[in-house]
């Protein structure tokens, strides 16, 4: 399919109030789409169903699913021509955000109280947050969508509508799996600072030790369901503006038990803390906001696709036997924001550990917000 046929068929799809996904993979140049056919609420039961899914921040909750066979896919080539730059609205927006006052002091509250959480030891590293709302002229969510892809090429780009659950758009860089037959990846994210032209920057103690955390939770709690883990060493990535440390674990899943290592997974310290159970608490009694899909996940869920054994043409005989796989790769929703009432609704957050600086904590919110604000028209 052609591009402009592509983003027509989204349009068509998004004016009849019917469900679907746009998408596009980290450093990938083709943009896929999933268009249900009709505007029912499917759920997840097992994780053994197929299709793509949206799921959100409490695990309690269902996990919503597009089902391939109840629905259309589309996919086409997607060319970069240039980056868009919005610097003059950026920094209007930037002073309007560093004006609210009263936003300021609830983020820097709630980050002290956090922090004396973790020195009266009822946790180690809790991750909070908050959703700054600006005003958008105009609904256009295709235009968003296509200034994300343009401006985010290695990130996991979406946009996801649902009639009965709202519309979200986002540029996440953190892989929360991904299973390729019984191969599996997942990485640790954290630590964020901004990018001043370098990634060579020395990153402090409280980045470092966030990070470490992180790390140090997901390989022990996979050791019962992946065998030959292997663990790189840390290093620094970009994601538009911002740093983050990044390890990427991987290993062979023991179990097809799909389920087991989501539940295993999700959430992660990176976006909810440690321990899971009584972070998870504290973070809902005390943000006061709903969280909704932000820091949940989504991507494609048990798809099915087929190699050629032999890449020889001229052997038929031989090419009639294809290698099928199946594969599930889910993103968590960072970078992520909601459409909603001529409103864009960015969510935003950051790691608190005994070092936190709750000024700094806030700056790192307003660096973060600056990714979606940049590409508002």
């Amino acid at each position: 399919m052609i591009e402009k046929e592509f983003f027509t068929a989204i349009e068509t799809q998004n004016n009849s109030q019917l469900p679907f996904v746009a998408y596009r993979k980290p450093n990938e140049s083709f943009v896929k789409a999933i268009l249900q056919k009709d505007d029912a609420i499917h759920t997840v039961s097992d994780f053994t169903e197929s299709g793509f899914v949206f799921s959100p921040f409490d695990s309690e909750k269902n996990t919503i699913l597009f089902p391939l066979e109840q629905s259309k896919m589309i996919s086409c080539e997607y060319f970069i021509s240039s980056e868009i730059s919005n610097v003059s609205k950026l920094e209007r927006k930037k002073e309007a955000s560093n004006n609210s006052e009263i936003e300021q002091e609830q983020h820097l509250k709630l980050v002290e109280q956090g922090i004396k959480a973790i020195k009266e030891g009822r946790f180690e590293k809790v991750v909070l947050s908050r959703v700054e709302g600006d005003p958008i002229s105009e609904e256009n969510p295709i235009e968003i969508f296509q200034n994300l892809l343009k401006n985010y090429p290695t990130a996991f780009v979406y946009l996801w509508y649902h009639p009965e659950i709202g519309l979200w758009l986002g540029a996440t860089p953190e892989t929360l799996l991904k299973i390729d037959g019984q191969r599996f990846k997942t990485m640790s994210l954290a630590g964020t600072k901004k990018y001043d032209d370098t990634i060579e920057k020395p990153w402090g103690t409280k980045e470092i030790d966030e990070q470490q955390i992180v790390t140090d939770y997901i390989v022990n709690n996979l050791r019962d369901i992946v065998r030959n883990i292997n663990v790189t060493t840390p290093k620094t990535i970009k994601a538009g503006e911002l740093l983050h440390l990044q390890t990427k674990i991987s290993g062979i899943l023991k179990l097809g038990d799909l389920k087991k290592v989501i539940e295993t997974l999700h959430p992660t310290p990176a976006i909810c803390g440690l321990p899971k159970i009584e972070t998870k608490s504290f973070i809902l009694n005390n943000e006061n906001y709903n969280r909704e899909y932000y820091t949940g996940f989504l991507g494609e869920l048990n798809v099915k696709s087929s190699k050629t054994r032999n890449k020889n043409r001229r052997n038929v005989e031989n090419n009639a036997y294809n290698l099928v796989k199946t594969t599930s790769e889910l993103f968590v929703n960072l970078r992520c924001m909601q459409i909603k009432k001529q409103q864009a609704l960015i969510y935003v957050g950051g790691g608190i550990t005994k070092d936190s600086n709750p000024e700094l904590e806030w700056e790192e919110t307003v660096n973060k917000t600056q990714t979606m604000l940049r590409v508002l028209n």
